[in-house]
């Protein structure tokens, strides 16, 4: 019996070790540590709020971009979908519509996108980098024609109740709320992508859906033949993605007061960079929300720590597309095992570990 116990906590350790968000979460602890040693400032609450607002709408979409590549696909075109609806719903808010009718009209917008994009690659058999790469296009001229290529921020009598919901903060620090001055006052944005987070991981660990998923990228003919409803499943894999975006969309929208066409502008690369990072799989079959999580922190943690160190804001792009490169090249197979699990197995023999 103690045989069986230690080597069921061998195989746990050995697969925790293996773990790319595992390792991306130390990395990130000890780049925090390192930050806030040799830069003060980078260890303030103040600071600690502010990376935790700039990655949650990251953190967010990347919840959905994970789903959309565990399939074996991907999505290019959230940051479109996100400029095409914060736009829909700014021009409601700005006919003087009620804030839920014109989050409602904005959501339906990002969903269509996502509609087309898995109609297209799930019933009609199209790549998703081509579908997703249209619509990006598409997405993104709609948002310029529909604005007239202008900023709208006039919302009407209900843009005090937009811009609580994207401003919103618990807990509040004394003397108005309670918390102590040593807790950082996190954002809307964060405790939704905490929410999501913990809702997807259920999913993936305790439904059938989340099981189906994973069943599709790793194989999607045995899928198939198991009576897996895989095109069904894609279909909603990449509208679940048109709804993340949707849902970053409007809390960005609520936080800056205002709507632009611009809005997600390049936020495709870093959303699939911190689902790479945080250990999905381009190839598909494999994928995590805390993955999806740590990775979107990581990016942040990176930019905020280059920016306080001084280094131009130019370089960012450069360590981000390193970071993916690692990212998939730690994820890469050899004999059937990822890198990480092969230099493991080398250097700690199964009788070792």
């Amino acid at each position: 019996m103690s045989d069986v116990v230690e080597n069921k906590e061998q195989t746990f350790t050995a697969r925790l070790i293996a773990s790319q968000p595992f390792w991306v979460t130390i990395a990130l602890v000890a780049l925090v540590m390192v930050m806030a040693i040799n830069e003060p400032s980078f260890g303030t609450v103040e600071n600690a709020a502010n990376v935790t607002r700039n990655f949650a709408p990251i953190g967010i979409m990347a919840m959905g971009m994970t789903v959309v590549i565990i399939t074996g696909g991907i999505d290019l075109s959230v940051g479109s979908v996100m400029g095409l609806v914060a736009i829909v719903a700014g021009l409601f808010l700005t006919w003087h519509y009620s804030w839920y009718v014109a989050f409602t009209m904005g959501m339906i917008a990002g969903i269509a996108c996502g509609m087309v994009n898995g109609f297209f690659v799930a019933y009609v058999g199209m790549p998703s980098f081509v579908v997703t790469l249209g619509m990006l296009s598409i997405a993104r001229s709609l948002a310029v024609v529909f604005s007239a290529n202008q900023m709208l921020y006039q919302f009407g009598p209900d843009a005090p109740i937009v811009r609580a919901i994207g401003q919103a903060k618990w807990p509040l620090r004394a003397p108005v709320g309670w918390a102590p001055l040593w807790m950082p006052e996190l954002s809307s944005h964060f405790w939704v992508m905490v929410g999501l987070a913990l809702i997807v991981g259920y999913v993936f660990n305790s439904k059938a859906w989340g099981r189906h998923l994973f069943a599709i990228g790793g194989n999607e003919q045995a899928a198939r033949l198991t009576g897996v409803p895989v095109d069904w499943i894609k279909f909603q894999a990449y509208v679940f993605s048109a709804f993340t975006a949707s849902l970053a969309s409007l809390l960005l929208l609520g936080y800056n007061g205002s709507a632009i066409n611009a809005m997600g502008q390049g936020y495709e690369l870093r959303v699939i960079a911190a689902t790479v990072i945080g250990g999905a799989n381009l190839m598909g079959g494999a994928g995590t929300a805390f993955g999806a999580f740590i990775g979107s922190a990581f990016l942040e943690v990176i930019r905020n720590a280059l920016l306080m160190a001084g280094i131009d804001s130019n370089w960012q792009g450069a360590f981000v597309g390193a970071f993916i490169i690692l990212a998939v090249l730690l994820g890469m197979q050899t004999g059937g095992k990822s890198i990480v699990a092969a230099i493991l197995e080398r250097l700690l023999p199964r009788k070792h570990r």
